[in-house]
């Protein structure tokens, strides 16, 4: 319980004292954040907020994980070094949009390329040493299934599919990272006795707490798909490693809500030229509706809470 908090604390304090310096670095680099004409036309004032600020939280895990060098295991390097993998995709995304200037940054087939690479690549290593298995947890029933070679397939669809998850969240000031600060507290309570995956849960944690002023409405800064890739990362691997992909149905209820919005947007669209929502991602819709950025955080946190109780009552 000492190192969880002193892990938290280094990575929130880490967080707080550098944003201020990087986001007037990021200023003064011009590398601020242009908005997509095809979302709400009132974002259009966030323009020029600095935007790859994922890179300060991740560099506040890193230091706060690097103090507590002595309770690394394997489990807890294929988390660490899966999330910052994909928070490299994140960066090379970022770059492109912000200093060559090309607003969609990686096509879709590169940056799916990639991460089904790097998902598989973990897999392998995970499987090939022993340190993830073929088994899946079954919550609330409470046990084991073994997918055998039919596991690949599965936690390959589950890793990029939470990662691009999480990433469709972060579309307003401080929602993935509010979303991801609950989370990461059911994360928290599930490994309480795994002292080593327990860094890396509070490293993130803290990391954003701290991350979270200079996020929340209205942002100073923005994550980035350097962040919200390295977060879906983190949450991903932490799941595989603990065999329990499937209770991030309903702990990661608001990033699958954002996906399903947007696929079923997407097909009712091309199927009968009618849309279902006024604008996706979800809390877009929620946008043209009328509700604050401020509300929708506090709405889409709240239900994550609610549901990470639920899910340890199935997972504990």
């Amino acid at each position: 319980m000492t190192n969880s908090i002193v892990t938290a604390l280094i990575s929130f304090f880490v967080t707080v004292a550098i944003a201020p310096f990087a986001i007037k670095y990021l200023i003064k680099l011009k590398f601020g954040q242009e908005i997509r004409e095809i979302g709400p036309e009132w974002h259009s004032k966030k323009r020029g907020t600095p935007t790859m600020g994922g890179i300060v939280f991740i560099l506040a895990v890193l230091i706060a994980t690097a103090v507590n060098y002595k309770l690394f295991s394997p489990k807890l390097l294929l988390v660490l070094v899966g999330s910052v993998a994909f928070g490299i995709i994140g960066f090379i995304d970022d770059y492109i949009k912000v200093v060559l200037k090309r607003n969609l940054g990686l096509t879709a087939k590169q940056k799916s390329f990639l991460q089904v690479f790097v998902a598989a690549i973990v897999l392998v290593v995970g499987l090939n040493y022993g340190i993830i298995s073929t088994k899946i947890f079954i919550p609330f029933f409470k046990f084991y299934a073994d997918l055998g070679w039919f596991y690949i397939p599965v936690a390959l669809f589950i890793i990029v599919g939470v990662v691009n998850s999480v990433n469709l969240t972060d579309g307003i000031d401080g929602l993935a990272t509010s979303v991801t600060i609950v989370v990461m507290i059911f994360f928290g309570c599930v490994l309480v006795n795994n002292p080593s995956l327990s860094v890396f849960v509070n490293g993130v944690l803290g990391g954003l707490i701290g991350f979270l002023l200079f996020n929340k409405n209205p942002a100073k800064v923005f994550m980035g798909d350097t962040g919200s890739l390295f977060l879906g990362g983190a949450v991903a691997m932490l799941s595989i490693v603990l065999e329990n992909p499937i209770i991030l149905v309903l702990v990661g209820f608001v990033y699958f809500a954002e996906t399903l919005s947007v696929i079923i947007q997407v097909t009712s669209f091309k199927l009968t030229g009618k849309r279902v929502f006024k604008m996706t991602p979800i809390h877009h819709h929620f946008e043209m509706c009328g509700w604050n950025e401020k509300k929708i955080v506090l709405a889409f946190s709240s239900v994550t809470a609610v549901l990470v109780v639920i899910s340890l009552l199935g997972v504990l």
